[in-house]
């Protein structure tokens, strides 16, 4: 029975944060952390910023001769390692002086850290992160608190999103695509979805060092059930009875989008479409985040009545075992503890039972910060980078995966590929930058709705949702960013580098099943939907086109918008183009949520490169206005497009053959937006960034519009 249940840990997801920052040592509490090396060698920390020696101008004139060799917006962790060796070869050992010669040769010092470190230093931040008062227990609460711990300083949001990280577990993943199948790239660990409520964190910080030991799981899960009464395990029972059938429907939902993933590698593009459409990805992933949101709600709430109904004495037993100190927690014969009170037949009930059961500890001991961090593999999940780390563990009993094993392999993968193939990867870190910021401040936003069950209050289930799809769409993006990268590489592989990909992936003797719900093999896959649609922008929402799904019924959004002069994916009237009057198309929109203040609508194109254009910027509509008629004149605020830069409408003009589709967008907001830029520098990325906190839903209507048939003279040149 124990092996049983150490086996169900390593399927939960009990697996290493892989990062070779994170083997670095951490000093004990009460002391300062060891020196670091600022951008280009020089050690500071402890005391203070080190000193250095000014350069003379012959030494300034040799760092921008060493530099004048790269290029600094697609710079490697090789190319990165060769500058440091060549300033140490010249006798330059780092400072501000090198710092300020760095920039001012138009490199980033920073940047030449987080790609190759100098020797001694590891990347990511060495501090703590802020424990806030206000995220722990009233005075007179037993709950134990974060922030006394001596390993956090290994494991930070900081650290998770620097550059460094991100490239290793980007690399890694890009190794085990394209060398992985579809049914590898399907298998990920349970423990990767709602993951909003810190056991991650706790895991990471263990001053014991258990945290990815298969017993930290059940040592946690065993302690919690023995401390709860039956009434409360049941109301554990009773959910995982309830999530434990939508688990699996999240699951099938991947699977769509990774085929579509595979086939871009394959070259399998359906006819017409130039690749994966970004934003068909993006609102798909949102649509299953939303799911995933939806149960992670429902977990809240349950966990919050438990919280509630908690004796002194049951708190009194909390309180002694620490947040991140396995040491603390009772040593106790799990086989017992972990008993179901009503076991089912299905295959995810005990999942979902010891996982509420471990992470109601780590959510109760916590706080924000601890639900807010993930590792850097949380996102773009889709590649079979799980499977690849993963499935030697599988299993056997006391199996160590090494925490060094996705840095190692991902950097020996970028060694076998020239520059132009690496240039596709690691340019990623780059251009996901916001994207991560936002991520960031999403998961902080849920942990703050979700905590209010906590302390006896109710979330917004409508902001939760939100949240969730928001944050779908930014894994969707970060994710589309990973397939075509990966994919224009794989096009370029030698056989000579595809021979030792495969060597890298270091996997003889293992085949992967036709899939994996999470980690459980399936012999046969179940059909699923023609993934055509993540090709071009889909006609439909990706709930919509799956609405016999009940966790998709569930989240639909019931914020409809539609046009009297054309159909959702239908044609553009030529009226409303530079072929026509180029007027403004009549619009019109029903079931705003509640709350509601006023609204905006953009109109956007996204062209086979990935380029975003905008032809209206339209906010501040009056909350008692739910339609604009053609040419619209005199209502809301006017910002700019892309096509001539002006204030107002740019009507489009589909310049180039084929079926361009246009996406138009109203939003739903709790508050006016307030923009203090001149109207002539308020873009939809401005406009965007301004409504972000205070968008409540959205709804879109997508069209389509095909010049080819028109007159050649009629065109005016103005790009589309």
């Amino acid at each position: 029975m124990k092996t049983k249940i150490i086996l169900l840990a390593l399927a939960l997801g009990v697996s290493p944060s892989l990062l070779p920052a994170q083997d670095a040592n951490t000093p004990p509490d009460g002391q300062r952390p060891p020196p670091r090396e600022d951008a280009v060698g020089n050690q500071r920390g402890g005391n203070g910023p080190g000193e250095s020696e000014p350069l003379t101008e012959a030494q300034k004139s040799q760092v921008k001769t060493i530099l004048a060799k790269y290029n600094a917006s697609t710079l490697t962790a090789d190319q990165a390692k060769a500058i440091h060796e060549a300033f140490r070869a010249a006798g330059m050992h780092g400072g501000a002086a090198l710092n300020d010669a760095v920039q001012a040769a138009g490199f980033a010092p920073d940047k030449l850290r987080d790609l190759a470190p100098p020797p001694g230093q590891a990347s990511g931040s060495d501090q703590r992160p802020p424990s806030r008062s206000s995220d722990r227990a009233p005075s007179g609460d037993s709950r134990p608190e974060l922030g006394d711990h001596g390993q956090q300083g290994q494991y930070t949001i900081t650290q998770a999103i620097s550059d460094r990280a991100q490239l290793s577990t980007i690399a890694f993943s890009g190794l085990a695509f394209l060398t992985g199948d579809f049914g590898a790239a399907t298998f990920m660990p349970p423990g990767k979805v709602c993951d909003f409520f810190g056991f991650q964190y706790m895991r990471d910080i263990d001053v014991a060092g258990k945290g990815h030991n298969p017993m930290f799981l059940t040592r946690v899960a065993g302690d919690v059930l023995s401390i709860l009464n039956d009434q409360q395990r049941q109301m554990f029972a009773d959910l995982a009875a309830e999530q434990a059938p939508q688990f699996e429907q999240l699951a099938f939902k991947r699977m769509p989008l990774i085929e579509s993933f595979q086939r871009e590698k394959d070259g399998n593009i359906p006819s017409g479409s130039s690749g994966l459409n970004r934003d068909a990805v993006m609102r798909y992933v949102g649509e299953f985040y939303a799911f995933d949101a939806e149960l992670s709600y429902r977990r809240a709430e349950v966990f919050g009545k438990v919280i509630a109904s908690l004796s002194a004495e049951q708190k009194a037993a909390f309180a002694k075992m620490k947040f991140g100190d396995f040491n603390t927690w009772p040593d106790l014969d799990e086989r017992d503890a972990l008993k179901r009170p009503n076991p089912t037949t299905s295959r995810f009930f005990t999942v979902a039972y010891m996982t509420y059961a471990s992470e109601f500890f780590s959510w109760y001991g916590g706080s924000v910060e601890a639900d807010t961090y993930f590792c850097p593999e949380r996102h773009g999940t889709y590649f079979g980078s799980f499977y690849m780390k993963d499935m030697p563990a599988m299993n056997k009993r006391n199996y160590d995966i090494s925490t060094s094993v996705t840095g190692d392999s991902g950097e020996n993968f970028l060694n076998l590929l020239t520059a132009d193939q690496r240039a596709n990867i690691t340019s990623i870190p780059d251009r996901q930058k916001k994207l991560l910021a936002e991520t960031v401040e999403v998961r902080q936003a849920m942990s703050v709705e979700l905590r209010k069950f906590l302390t006896g209050g109710q979330a917004d289930k409508s902001k939760v949702l939100a949240l969730g799809r928001r944050y779908g769409a930014l894994d969707g993006e970060m994710s589309w960013m990973y397939a075509t990268a990966f994919a224009q590489v794989g096009r370029t592989l030698t056989p000579e580098q595809r021979a030792a990909c495969v060597k890298l992936r270091n996997l003889d003797g293992y085949h992967s099943a036709p899939g994996y719900l999470y980690s459980n093999p399936l012999q046969k896959l179940p059909t699923l939907p023609n993934s055509d649609f993540l090709f071009v922008a889909p006609p439909q929402s990706a709930a919509t086109q799956n609405s016999d799904s009940a966790g998709s019924a569930a989240i639909e959004n019931s914020f409809v918008l539609r046009s009297p002069a054309f159909t959702n994916g239908g044609s553009l009237p030529v009226e409303y183009t530079g072929d026509g009057a180029s007027i403004t198309p009549p619009l019109e929109w029903s079931s705003p949520p509640t709350g509601t203040k006023a609204y905006a609508v953009i109109m956007h194109h996204i062209d086979p490169q990935g380029i975003t254009k905008w032809y209206w910027t339209l906010y501040n509509i009056p909350a008692n206005v739910t339609s604009l008629s053609k040419n619209v004149q005199d209502i809301g605020t006017l910002g700019n497009n892309s096509v001539n830069g002006r204030v107002g409408y740019a009507p489009p003009h589909s310049k180039g053959p084929g079926l361009k589709t246009y996406i138009l967008t109203v939003y739903a907001l709790s508050a006016p937006v307030q923009i203090s830029a001149p109207l002539a520098d308020v873009n939809r990325e401005v406009l965007l960034a301004a409504m972000k906190n205070h968008i409540l839903a959205s709804a879109e209507l997508k069209v389509v519009y095909d010049r080819t048939s028109l007159i050649s003279s009629q065109a005016d040149g103005t790009t589309g």
